[in-house]
């Protein structure tokens, strides 16, 4: 049985008020009961607590078999005592908590305090963990326009941010405020705390246990065919068969506000476990026209089905959330790779909600740059310009283009289209200050005009301006000096071999849509030197937006090729990384020629890297 105080067996109303004043929800009235922590705590660290100056910013007390006992605060950890806790010390406690369920979690009636358990191997307790559990009010005025819209609401953000506070304040706002039928699964009983009867910070909301946490599945359902709630609240949504369960209540037209394990929306979309609460991830295999017109490869990844949760909430902290209104435009651009723009609202000093808006990131190509004018050259999507090089030379005189060739070319072009530059092609103008023309490369050189089909724009741009190639990109035919083409396009478009002999047009053809790939191609059609392929590679290549996992995880991979794998022949595997560095990691192996391959199961699957 849980530990009770006497003191507080009377009825929840009379020592837990209501606060007033909650339509603004900027000012937090905050109620943590923690004298009754302190009661199960043993005397000499419990009065070390009470004469503590930051006692009221307690967040939980560690008892370790052997150290000495720990206070963690908002602002950092301290050291109660010199003396190290002992058995005496912790069975103190044990004696006062009482039973621990199969989680090794344990709570004080009526309270929202948690005591967690760690055991050794024949199962005696040698540690315990005992978190402060604090009824906040006006926590949710960030969201509470939000919590009014009768959407479906995911929380998401790290231990400790506040997502369980958040709940359980949400609970109570649309139980009390709101007039709705609400229960809450309580599985670990966090949200409405130990004890039969719930904590009176859910307000009027009903509470219904879990016996057994693998077994909340079915009582998220139970709770919708025997109670007709208006409102489900969950909190930790962990297993598949939850978010299962998870998206038939929501087809029912019941409101769900939950939380699940992630950081991030984008952690969620790579979790397979949970990746159906925003709409779930398939694989699927475009037509050739689609390619083209998306500008992406054939297999490309897309939204299953429509989110079970409709509205997005990442706690960045504790007084600023993001928030993704609605989840299944946020998902669809993050699989076209294009960064959403962002929500951002915080407090700030004076109490106040600042909203504030952070557009999406531009491509590292046009980072600091303007569309329209000031640009630096490097080909047309770098400078934001789609129009054809003028007074370019060419050696070879061309005889003018037929219609029917013509209207292949249009066909072409529209291959080569990005909506988000047209703008800058089309409706900017040329009055406006558009920087000239190139006429020679970065040191001098004579600039080669090069027009690429079905070669990704991205990887080009990025290979050209990272390596300062003296390179222009053409939508032009005409005036182009050579073709670049995906191998697999030029075999199967005997019209653009025929337009290319026409013209007198080289064709020079990628194997892959891969980084070294076109490395190496664009060397080779400019007579570069391409001997030295053990030359450290320039990572940022591999990583545009140069972040700091992605640039380690490379050097981890590039010491290992000339370090191990090269000079001493032997294969190398790197440490777990996700798919996306992982991709990074095998691009880096094939510019030094070597074969690679993802082995195991995530999340511990990794690269090997095979000497040649």
């Amino acid at each position: 049985m849980a530990f009770q105080n006497d003191a507080q067996s009377v009825d929840s109303a009379s020592f837990f008020p209501a606060p007033e004043g909650t339509a603004s929800d900027s000012q937090s009235a905050v109620y943590d009961d923690l004298h009754q922590l302190l009661a199960v705590l043993p005397p000499q660290t419990a009065a070390l607590i009470r004469q503590h100056e930051q006692a009221d910013q307690l967040i939980e007390v560690i008892l370790d078999l052997g150290r000495r006992p720990e206070a963690r605060f908002l602002s950092g950890a301290d050291y109660l005592s010199d003396q190290v806790v002992t058995k005496a010390d912790l069975q103190y406690c044990i004696d006062r908590v009482g039973f621990f369920g199969g989680d090794n979690r344990a709570g004080i009636e009526k309270t929202l305090h948690r005591i967690s358990a760690i055991r050794n191997r024949s199962g005696d307790v040698i540690g315990l963990t005992c978190r402060v559990g604090r009824a906040v009010f006006g926590t949710i005025g960030l969201v509470r326009d939000l919590v009014e819209r009768g959407q479906s609401i995911l929380m998401l953000g790290r231990p400790g941010v506040g997502k369980t506070t958040a709940l359980r304040e949400i609970a109570r706002v649309l139980a009390d405020d709101l007039d709705k039928r609400v229960v809450i699964i309580d599985t670990s009983n966090e949200i409405a705390g130990d004890g039969d009867i719930p904590h009176p910070a859910i307000g009027r909301a009903r509470r219904m246990q879990v016996a057994k946490p693998e077994l909340q599945h079915q009582v998220m359902i139970e709770a919708v065919e025997n109670h007709m709630p208006e409102v489900i609240v969950i909190d930790e949504i962990g297993t598949e068969l939850e978010a299962t369960a998870a998206r038939t209540i929501a087809e029912r037209g019941v409101q769900l506000v939950g939380t699940a394990h992630g950081n991030q929306l984008e952690n969620l979309m790579k979790n397979p476990t949970l990746s159906d609460l925003v709409g779930g991830i398939q694989s699927v295999t475009l037509g050739d026209d689609e390619a083209r017109r998306r500008g992406s490869q054939k297999s490309v990844l897309e939204r299953k089905a429509p989110p079970t949760f409709d509205i997005a909430i990442e706690m960045l902290e504790r007084q600023r959330w993001a928030i993704h209104e609605d989840v299944a435009e946020t998902v669809d651009a993050l699989l076209r790779g294009r960064p959403p723009a962002t929500q951002v609202r915080a407090v700030n000093e004076q109490g106040e909600v600042v909203t504030t808006t952070e557009a999406p990131q531009l491509p590292a190509v046009m980072k600091g740059r303007s569309p329209v004018s000031g640009l630096k050259s490097g080909g047309w999507r770098a400078s934001g310009r789609m129009v054809p090089p003028k007074g370019g030379s060419s050696t070879v005189q061309r005889l003018p283009l037929s219609s029917e060739e013509q209207t292949f070319e249009a066909m072409l072009d529209h291959s080569l289209n990005d909506a988000a530059l047209v703008y800058a092609a089309t409706d900017a103008g040329d009055g406006l200050g558009l920087a000239p023309e190139p006429t020679v490369g970065p040191n001098g050189e004579d600039i080669l005009r090069i027009y690429p089909y079905g070669i990704s724009k991205h990887h080009l741009d990025q290979v050209i301006e990272t390596l300062r190639l003296p390179v222009l990109l053409t939508k032009d035919l005409e005036s182009a000096d050579a073709v670049l083409a995906l191998r697999a396009h030029v075999k199967h478009h005997s019209k653009l071999r025929q337009i290319a002999k026409v013209r007198q047009l080289p064709i020079h053809t990628v194997k892959a849509n891969s980084m070294p790939q076109i490395v190496r191609t664009l060397q080779r059609l400019l007579d570069l030197d391409d001997s030295n392929v053990k030359a450290m590679p320039n990572l940022s290549l591999y990583s545009p937006n140069e972040n700091a996992d992605e640039l380690e995880a490379l050097e981890e991979a590039r010491l290992a090729v000339e370090q191990i794998v090269i000079p001493k022949g032997q294969p190398v595997e790197l440490l777990p990384r996700s798919s996306r560095i992982r991709k990074m990691q095998h691009e880096l192996a094939e510019h030094y020629r070597l074969k690679s391959c993802s082995f195991g199961d995530e999340p511990n699957r990794r690269l090997r890297i095979y000497p040649a």
